[in-house]
């Protein structure tokens, strides 16, 4: 999809060409801003889905748009394009003078080829030769490419008009590894500004250095890669988290103080309660950061431990007519083992998990499953749900023996609360279909869990939360992913099908990278560097420096006790005294009434010294009471036991 322009500039439902685009107080040219947002909302039946979003796209800046599913990337972008009306006229979506849009949508793999405007790239310009050399491959007829195919064919029908601004909807949908990679040295040699959806964070980290955060409806913009942007999201959260329970925490602090003070019911207690409470009617009450509240909650448990052999293939071959997948493959898996499965889209991959599944024949060779070996299998087709059940019966039904309140409790940590649980399975998103899976999985108490692309669909909050899940799991795990940053974090073994056999690599995705050209030379040899075992015993050996700071962090907490434990005694002691002296006051008040005293001047006279004493010393100690209480609550929040 093709948008040209003098420039755009949208405000509620028209469109005007004009020679600059004012928003916010700025002018945004070519040569510096190509894309400008402001004051964007958009509402969905009664929820709002954006809330005055702001953000820009520079001229030749590769951003990236980021958010849980539901968060609103896609009608963000639709908004963008037109395709989506914004709720007032105060929104301002306006594209640089003479710019135009290239714009590949999720599902424009399945749509057939169109003729770019220009298919001619200036060859005498490095970088169209660079990006040339890129696009010359799949030439095929349309209709008969895979769906990575189709997405390379278009995509590479789209760069050919050569257009400013390049919008991408989860590109790498369908994609496999190799495929990833092609498109990143795509975008890597391309001119323009690139503005993309993707939940792959591997990609996001080689290709953008903008992350456009939509979180809560609300945009912010990091600067960085993928990896960057976490790390500072995380820091501004704990940051704004510490910031309010520590508002909070004053807050409470300074009413107790105007509370106490009122209670010594003085002339000058009640002045100083009086200015205590005009300086905290004047504080800016800080917002409560949002709940997190759409984070699954996955435990994979096995019910019994395998015994140490868990699978062992023997000469295995598969063939579909003429087309060979792999040949006379041989390997062996043991407990405990977390084993990805690798290798360019229609070798083999899923066609082997089937076989180990038994729902697919192998044409040649054996394989058995060691003792006490119960296997969980994640479909990503969900071949394994039944479409026309209800999640809640989907789930009962396999788990007879758990009641409605605990399936929903399930449900519930899958995000499937209130009415949602009695939607069809067949109406499902893929990405709901994805979770009603794992929480199946999750209840099977398997021991040798077989996964099919477990991260497709799912967005980053979940991916995260599966490799949590897979990183604590005890039992072993062999499955097909195209997702390197899930690899990495999840593998401890890569298995790539290439030219027909499996190559074996003892370590993670980036192990892999390091040694792939040269297995690949001697003909898939097996890497015997076992790189995790070497990474854990590594980590088992003693650091002095490291044992020289937790000497020193406890020698700090034993210090910070300490000097807590004497001004909490400090404070109790004041109190104390204060409660003594105010009741010797009123003692002495009591005294004055009585008549035989109140005849008696030397008496009364003695009396009144007495309680000038005790009110002279209240003075102090309601002074000293308020600075040690400060003093108290400064150091409580200073407590080296919760620094990171």
């Amino acid at each position: 999809m093709e948008i040209p322009s003098d420039i755009l500039f949208r405000t509620g439902a028209a469109f005007c060409r004009l020679r600059l685009a004012w928003a916010s107080g700025f002018i945004y040219t070519s040569f510096t801003m190509i894309l400008n947002v402001a004051n964007l909302n958009k509402t969905f039946v009664g929820k709002q889905i954006l809330k005055d979003v702001c953000f820009h796209i520079e001229d030749k800046e590769k951003a990236a748009i980021v958010g849980i599913n539901g968060s609103g990337k896609t009608t963000l972008i639709k908004c963008i394009l037109g395709e989506e009306e914004p709720d007032d006229s105060n929104t301002v979506i306006a594209l640089a003078k003479g710019k135009k849009i290239g714009y590949l949508a999720q599902q424009h793999a399945d749509m057939p080829g169109v003729e770019p405007e220009d298919r001619e790239l200036d060859l005498s310009d490095a970088k169209d030769r660079a990006l040339k050399q890129e696009l010359d491959s799949y030439s095929d007829d349309f209709a008969s490419l895979s769906g990575g195919q189709k997405t390379r064919k278009r995509l590479e029908e789209i760069l050919l008009t050569k257009p400013d601004l390049l919008i991408l909807d989860e590109p790498t949908n369908h994609l496999d590894i190799e495929s990833i990679q092609w498109l990143e040295k795509v975008l890597k040699h391309y001119d323009g500004a690139v503005l993309l959806v993707s939940h792959d964070r591997y990609f996001l980290d080689h290709v953008v250095s903008k992350i456009i955060d939509l979180d809560h409806g609300r945009a912010r913009m990091y600067k960085g890669n993928y990896s960057e942007y976490a790390a500072k999201k995380k820091m501004i959260r704990d940051a704004e988290l510490k910031a309010y329970l520590n508002q909070q925490e004053e807050l409470q602090h300074q009413q107790a103080v105007i509370d106490k003070l009122k209670q010594f019911n003085r002339e000058k207690s009640i002045k100083r309660a009086e200015s205590r409470e005009k300086a905290l009617a004047k504080i800016e009450r800080l917002d409560k950061p949002e709940e997190i509240d759409n984070e699954m909650r996955l435990a994979l448990t096995p019910s019994v431990q395998s015994g140490n052999d868990v699978l062992s293939v023997k000469g295995l071959s598969k063939s579909f007519g003429d087309k060979t997948l792999f040949t006379d493959i041989s390997f062996e898996i043991k407990r405990g083992e977390h084993v990805a499965i690798i290798g360019a889209n229609g070798t083999g991959k899923t066609t082997m998990l089937k076989i180990l599944n038994r729902l697919e024949d192998a044409s040649a060779g054996e394989f058995r499953l060691g003792t006490n070996v119960e296997i969980g299998y994640y479909d990503q087709e969900h071949a394994v749900l039944h479409m026309d059940k209800t999640i809640f019966d989907e789930i009962q039904d396999d788990y007879p023996y758990l009641n409605n309140t605990k399936v929903r409790n399930v449900l519930a940590a899958f995000l499937f609360r209130g009415d949602d649980v009695y939607k069809r399975i067949g109406d499902l998103s893929g990405g709901e279909q994805g979770r009603v899976s794992l929480a199946k999985l999750m209840l099977s108490n398997a021991n040798f869990l077989i996964l099919d692309e477990p991260t497709n669909h799912l967005d980053i909050q979940g991916r995260e939360v599966l490799e949590d899940a897979i990183n604590q799991y005890e039992g072993t795990v062999l499955y097909v992913s195209h997702d390197r940053y899930f690899i990495n974090r999840t593998a401890t073994r890569i298995l790539e099908l290439f030219e027909n056999r499996f190559d074996n690599y003892i370590g993670n995705y980036d192990y892999y990278l390091s040694k792939k050209d040269d297995v690949r030379r001697y003909g898939g040899s097996v890497l015997d560097a076992n790189a995790s075992s070497q990474r854990k015993r590594e980590s088992s050996i003693p650091n002095p420096e490291l044992k020289s700071s937790q000497k020193t962090d406890w020698e700090l907490q034993k210090e910070y006790k300490k000097e807590l434990q004497k001004l909490e005694r400090d404070l109790k002691s004041i109190e104390q005294e204060i409660q003594k002296l105010e009741a010797r006051n009123q003692e002495l008040d009591d005294e004055y009434q009585n008549p035989d005293i109140a005849a008696d001047v030397g008496k009364l006279m003695q009396l009144h010294k007495e309680h000038e004493a005790n009110d002279d010393r209240l003075s102090d100690l309601y002074e000293s009471w308020e600075n040690t209480s400060e003093r108290l609550e400064e150091l409580r929040q200073q407590d080296p036991s919760q620094s990171e």
